[in-house]
């Protein structure tokens, strides 16, 4: 039995473009939320309220559905076996959890708001965060559910309206503060209003999308079937797993809460490499899952491995370079980006030296969203879990360890050494599964090249930014000494790159042809 193909690199692209749209929209919401919001007491507490959302969504959305749903549906849907029948039958199940999670939220929020950022407890933050918690906490149930839909598409190997779905979230955020700032208004006001409403477009975008493709769920009474019995048990390791992930970004954030206006300033570093991770990481690993998961059910070791290894190029490909810029040009990056409104000289400085710590892990968070799929497929949700449990241990022992020594940016470093340690057990761990969870040897050929290409790049980007010191410090010359450098930097990338062969333009076309 052949598995259905799925256009892998086109998929990538796919899921990589609408997510550069999102992250590029991001970035100008990110924009407007410095310059007319800036680092403080409200950002402060508006970033404590909104990774609430964010945390639990990382539990019942993404974390146990990409980690256990959608290998699970897709194996269904290579057999014939009723796949959307035991997705309707989660998308019940789903509802009443994340009702009742909202209710409990709701409730009992300055709990939640105490054990995520305790160091609001003696300050005005603490009430505000509270307050902004409640309004932006129901997002946690539309995003959830469109999760739930999103893995359906994407199964079936129809990325794009998933893909396209978060790009609602930042048009409605950038829209809303626009218009409370030409109003008069209180920005910070319409911004979170604009949160919940966005979580409504995104659900139905993703919903309306399935019904088009012929997938005709809805929520019917919770049924406990053996098949649901089984999701939660694959999917309870894999969403705990994911709430090992966000803890780590919660004892950041208790760490930082120490120092007033730090957890803006990691806030505003991890928007900016969250880039390049969610353009290049987060798309091969979306596209990747499913595919590993019907080559598997169709016994096709070798193309499995074929696909994994040609994920693992695209992606490093991409990231290396990003992370390289990331170290050796962050001032630049960010005073342009952020540097205007009520973010001054002095928030520059400290978003940067965040962000270029962030940058040195940037590849191994890139890896752990290749390297994940080769368990989750399989169904193994456990060894993961576990090896996430070995990173929380690092990231909590250094966040706080390192405190007294370099003061608030100890979750940066912490994050950035939990992340390699999480991808060095993911692949000492895959190694149960042979020849099928190791890179081929034109990855490695190739990950070696691009490396020297890299490195190349970074040198003469850091010497040209050198010379471009008085333009880059200069009020309006900055942005076009920017272009210069980055313009640069991707035209010396890619002639080298091509050159010692890190890579070939031509094969990425002959694949796009081909799907």
């Amino acid at each position: 039995m052949s598995a259905k193909p799925i256009r892998l690199l086109a998929s990538f692209l796919t899921v990589g473009g609408w997510t550069m749209a999102s992250r590029v929209l991001g970035f100008a919401r990110e924009i407007l939320i410095l310059a007319l919001i800036g680092p403080g007491v409200i950002l402060d507490a508006f970033v404590a309220a909104f990774r609430l959302p964010n945390l639990f969504r990382r539990f019942f959305a993404e974390g146990a559905f990409n980690a256990a749903f959608v290998p699970m549906y897709s194996k269904r849907a290579e057999g014939d076996e009723d796949a959307n029948g035991f997705a309707a039958d989660a998308l019940s199940g789903l509802l009443l959890v994340v009702l009742a999670l909202v209710g409990l939220g709701m409730v009992f929020m300055p709990a939640l708001v105490w054990a995520t950022a305790e160091g609001f407890r003696d300050d005005a933050r603490f009430d505000i965060a509270v307050g902004y918690g409640r309004i932006v906490f129901p997002y946690i149930l539309f995003m959830s559910l469109a999760a739930l839909f999103s893995g359906v598409l994407n199964a079936n190997g129809r990325f794009a309206a998933a893909a396209a779905a978060p790009v609602l979230l930042n048009i409605l955020a950038i829209s809303a503060m626009v218009l409370g700032y030409f109003v008069g208004g209180d920005v910070i006001r319409w911004l979170l209003w604009a949160i919940p409403l966005a979580g409504v477009a995104q659900l139905s975008l993703v919903w309306v999308a399935a019904d088009r493709a012929g997938i005709r769920l809805r929520p019917g009474r919770p049924r406990w079937t053996p098949e649901m019995k089984h999701l939660v048990a694959v999917g309870l390791p894999a969403a705990l797993a994911n709430g090992v992930v966000q803890i780590n970004l919660v004892v950041g954030q208790l760490v930082a809460s120490q120092t007033e206006g730090a957890v803006s300033w990691l806030f505003a570093a991890d928007r900016l490499y969250q880039l390049p991770l969610g353009v290049v990481g987060i798309a091969v690993g979306i596209v990747l899952l499913p595919e590993l998961s019907r080559r598997l059910k169709a016994d096709e070791t070798e193309a499995a491995r074929h696909s994994y290894s040609r994920a693992g190029e695209f992606a490093m490909a991409l990231t290396i370079p990003c992370a390289v810029a990331f170290v050796v040009i962050p001032l630049p990056l960010v005073s342009v980006m952020y540097e205007r409104g009520a973010t001054d000289a002095e928030d520059s400085v400290a978003i940067a030296a965040a962000l270029a710590i962030y940058a040195l892990g940037l590849p191994a968070f890139v890896l752990q969203k290749l390297q994940q799929p080769l368990f989750f497929a399989r169904e193994d949700t456990k060894s993961p879990f576990r090896y996430a449990l070995v990173a929380m241990a690092v990231n909590g022992g250094l966040a706080f360890g390192l405190l007294p020594v370099i003061g608030w940016l100890s979750p940066a470093v912490a994050a950035t050494c939990s992340a390699w340690v999480m991808s060095g057990l993911l692949a000492l761990g895959a190694r149960q599964y042979g020849e099928v969870a190791k890179f081929d040897n034109q990855f490695r050929s190739r990950l070696i090249r691009v490396l020297v290409a890299a490195a190349t790049m970074g040198a003469a980007v850091w010497t040209l930014a050198l010379a471009l010191n008085g333009a880059l410090h200069a009020d309006y010359w900055r942005y076009l000494a920017l272009i210069v450098l980055i313009g640069a930097g991707i035209i010396l990338y890619g002639v080298i790159g091509q050159k010692i062969g890190a890579f070939r333009l031509s094969e990425f076309k002959g694949a796009m042809r081909r799907g």
